[in-house]
């Protein structure tokens, strides 16, 4: 069949593409010179046909090197390498036989041309393994995923021989490929598009029932079917109660009460990163009115940060290991801060459950306001804070993936668990909250006497 776009005519490429209506507008834009694509479409859309083909067509167009990335090598390998659509035609079959230079190389997962492009295959989470090489054009299928260290390598490169590159993925929460999103959204130079079952009518209503039927849960579906960036991600402990925060506005513009004293609970990293949460205590409400993550500093860098924030401090709350880890030999983190002017309050942490703490998070957030300018790391966070996935018996292990997202969730539970123990537990004479009772404040250590 007739490929369209090229400026300067069509290709044949006889194999079995065929065009589905939404998908034209993505190959208009290239027609119309764009070089940067991002396609939030929705599962069975047709992502890997429709990127593999573009890919393929300028490949033929235009000697040079094409990659197209997948999260992992393994993936590249059975789902495009070796994979086959439903009507049983190879996806590699794609590519005109006749152009072919000698045998695909099936280790590599190479495929020369005779005008001289080669196709690759690869996963981002070898990317380091092409740092070198020139690529004119890339796609990032199922971005989302992704190693998000990928893109920063290649683009300089792309900027450079004034390459291209498609992002293609369903969401996987409000993560790396949705900030991608959100900035195509507003640049006029990138082309950006989002896709449900609704915009493209492939998956039916009927349809869409049957996989609640077999047992998807609403969530999934929204993710898979709707786009959803903030419902349905696998695994996610917190995600749905994010997602209701956003919908009462409860994350927005959280003002700091310079009447009032702040509060901060810790995520201590030793050799990793460190993450602090400030709070007030407003009645009931919970206030994050800021957040502050670094790695690699020790406490006297994290003492400067509490000072230069200028807020007049009640208790530094702290998981329970403080006491017996450090950060500098001979002296634990506890010691450390108290030397530093910072008197920590410690958790019961260790008596505890991880579960526990978990849904004393959850149980909290119905109370919980968030800054959304000086919280978005630990939004972040806690939008995407989820289970370990074995890949190996395809299930979720019951604890959490050690991840960038990990020390803000940590940090959060902490917090939850400080409410419970210290701030709840005054209820029976009635809300404490800043205003009220100085004495109630004295049963914490002082921090910055």
């Amino acid at each position: 069949m007739s490929v369209e776009p090229p400026k300067d005519g069509p290709i044949e490429i006889p194999h079995q593409y065929k065009w589905r209506p939404y998908q034209m507008d993505f190959w208009r834009a290239a027609r119309k010179g764009f070089k940067r694509f991002v396609l939030v479409w929705h599962r069975r859309a047709g992502k890997e046909k429709t990127c593999w083909n573009y890919l393929i067509v300028q490949a033929i167009r235009k000697p040079g090197i094409y990659y197209y990335f997948f999260p992992h090598f393994s993936q590249g390998r059975k789902i495009l390498w070796d994979g086959i659509d439903k009507s049983g035609f190879r996806f590699l079959d794609h590519i005109p036989k006749e152009l072919i230079e000698g045998n695909p190389n099936s280790t590599e997962m190479k495929v020369k041309l005779k005008n001289g492009s080669l196709i690759q295959v690869i996963g981002t989470n070898n990317v380091d393994s092409i740092v070198g090489t020139n690529p004119i054009g890339c796609v990032f299928t199922e971005y989302s995923l992704q190693d998000p260290k990928a893109w920063p390598l290649i683009r300089p490169i792309l900027v450079e021989n004034g390459g291209w590159a498609v992002f293609n993925f369903t969401p996987r929460g409000a993560n790396h490929g949705k900030d991608l999103f959100d900035m195509a959204k507003g640049n006029p130079k990138w082309y950006c598009q989002l896709l449900t079952v609704k915009d493209t009518g492939v998956v039916s209503d009927a349809d869409i029932q049957a996989e609640r039927d077999a047992g998807m849960s609403e969530d999934f579906i929204q993710q898979e079917f709707f786009c959803s960036f903030t419902l349905g991600v696998e695994g996610a402990y917190y995600a749905k109660y994010m997602q209701e925060a956003r919908d009462e506005e409860r994350i927005g513009n959280v003002s700091w009460n310079k009447q009032s004293r702040v509060y901060t609970a810790w995520d201590i990293g030793y050799g990793d990163s460190t993450a602090i949460i400030f709070y007030q205590i407003a009645g009931q409400e919970i206030h994050i009115i800021d957040y502050y993550e670094n790695h690699g500093e020790g406490l006297p860098h994290y003492a400067g940060v509490l000072q230069a924030k200028g807020y007049t401090y009640a208790s530094h709350f702290a998981p329970h290991d403080i006491e017996s880890h450090s950060f500098s030999s001979g002296l634990s983190a506890q010691e450390v801060g108290a030397e530093l002017g910072i008197r920590f309050t410690t958790l019961p942490t260790l008596k505890l459950r991880l579960d526990d703490g978990i849904e004393a998070l959850r149980g909290l957030f119905p109370r919980l306001w968030l800054d959304a300018d000086k919280c978005k790391g630990l939004i972040k966070c806690l939008e995407n804070y989820r289970k370990e996935f074995d890949d190996r018996l395809e299930v979720y292990k019951n604890r959490p993936l050690h991840d960038k997202y990990s020390h803000g969730a940590d940090a959060a539970r902490y917090l939850a668990l400080a409410v419970k123990k210290y701030v709840d537990t005054g209820k029976a004479s009635g809300m404490i909250d800043d205003s009220q009772s100085e004495k109630w404040f004295k049963q914490f250590n002082p921090v910055f006497e």
